[in-house]
């Protein structure tokens, strides 16, 4: 970590977390019928990643996942605004070291999300018995699993942007009835450039998503998705295209969690794919008193793009000839953490460890992972703490009636 971004994390550590306890809280209104709940969220994190690169190791630190989150309702609930305000383009400059993620120009390095992640207005309406809502602003396109900042590791998996479409303008249309929820909407294709991007109004539906879940019994959620995507990679349009699938199954009580998911995204040109890039991820996690314990095994193929000189990046945004080869990885997690009783604030420490075996998709192959890291097999060490005080944002991406 450079000086300027240690400062820069130093400065958001104060800001969120000292005066969090005094700050993050519930406020009701009565006379407006106005609930305001808001919180923050934060983890100091340090990782060791060996080998990271041509056989060298390293070791970095940073303030990661450094959120501001807002949940307003009024009316009864029939009027709801979702906001969460991110800070990593200020402690994340570099990307937080993460072997097997890619997107947004960062290569195994996670990127920094931008600065407003949900700005999602909801107004909903209960018609004997069935649940309609609509909502719109910037957040999550109706589409794939929950966002990993949510779920129970640090390290995001490397599906990241197979299995979530997010941060974009959306307009969505949400229906339940019983134990059925369906959600549709449209929103802008392309992809964020940096921290500080809005969304781009010009290409505001030019992609669309649906998202059908179930919950047969308590505490059981099966879902499924389809996305067409426009050109996320290349702003003015004209590049490929994007068909995304998602199909998962989401296990949660007080003691247990669980999800198993299966996403496959396929790049287009002129409805016609040339390639496809699949994945398959299992995680649980296990709460016993103030203990918790996960695992995650993953197995996802990414693109090999073309890098810059830093080796943890390529240019950005992409052009239709940036792909080099696809890599499989395999990815296995573990994590132990232990609550800490620390008064208004949420506080747990954590040891998580993973694996990564990165193997050529086909061979002969232009991109030989061995010979780009010095191993076939890499390992990360993370020590961390998650802080945390008020609102907690449980589920991240469903508006509305699918918020409930």
């Amino acid at each position: 970590m450079n000086q300027r971004t240690w400062m820069r994390g130093a400065a958001v550590t104060v800001v969120l977390l000292l005066p969090a306890n005094a700050r993050a809280q519930h406020a009701h209104t009565p006379s407006a019928d106005i609930g305001v709940d808001w919180g923050v969220h934060a983890i100091g994190l340090l990782t060791h990643a060996t080998p990271a690169l041509a056989g060298r190791d390293l070791t970095e630190a940073y303030l990661t996942q450094p959120n501001i989150f807002l949940h307003l309702n009024a009316l009864e609930n029939r009027v709801s605004f979702t906001g969460t305000l991110n800070l990593e383009g200020l402690t994340l400059e570099r990307g937080e070291l993460n072997a097997g993620t890619w997107g947004e120009g960062y290569i195994d390095r996670r990127h920094p999300h931008t600065y407003l992640h949900e700005a999602v207005l909801s107004a909903g309406q209960n018609l004997a018995g069935t649940g309609l809502s609509v909502s719109a602003g910037r957040g999550f396109a109706p589409f794939g699993t929950d966002d990993p900042m949510v779920r129970p590791f640090v390290k995001f998996p490397a599906n990241h942007h197979l299995a979530q479409v997010l941060e974009r303008l959306v307009l969505i249309g949400a229906v339940r009835r019983g134990p059925v929820l369906f959600e549709a909407g449209v929103f802008n294709g392309s992809e964020p450039l940096g921290p500080h991007d809005l969304g781009d109004l010009d290409r505001f539906a030019d992609s669309w998503a649906a998202r059908l879940t179930a919950t047969p019994v308590a505490g059981l959620e099966l879902q499924v998705s389809h996305a067409r995507v426009r050109s996320p990679e290349v702003p003015t349009g004209g590049g490929l295209d994007q068909a995304k699938w998602s199909l998962s199954a989401r296990y949660e009580d007080e003691a247990v969690y669980a999800l198993v998911e299966w996403a496959r995204t396929g790049e287009l040109r002129a409805s016609k794919e040339l390639y496809a890039l699949p994945s398959v991820l299992g995680e649980a996690a296990y709460r016993y008193g103030l203990w918790r314990l996960a695992v995650r095994a993953e197995r996802t193929r990414r693109t090999e793009d073309e890098r810059t000189h830093s080796n943890f990046r390529s240019p950005w945004p992409h052009t239709d000839g940036h792909v080099f080869g696809f890599t499989d990885w395999q990815i296995y997690s573990a994590s132990v953490g232990r609550t800490l009783p620390t008064g208004g604030l949420r506080t747990m420490p954590f040891i998580e460890v993973s694996h990564q075996r990165p193997e050529p998709h086909t061979r002969p192959t232009l991109f030989d992972p061995e010979e780009l890291y010095g191993s076939s097999r890499l390992w990360s060490l993370n020590l961390g703490i998650r802080i945390g005080a008020g609102l907690s944002h449980a589920r991240m991406g469903r508006y509305g009636v699918a918020a409930h």
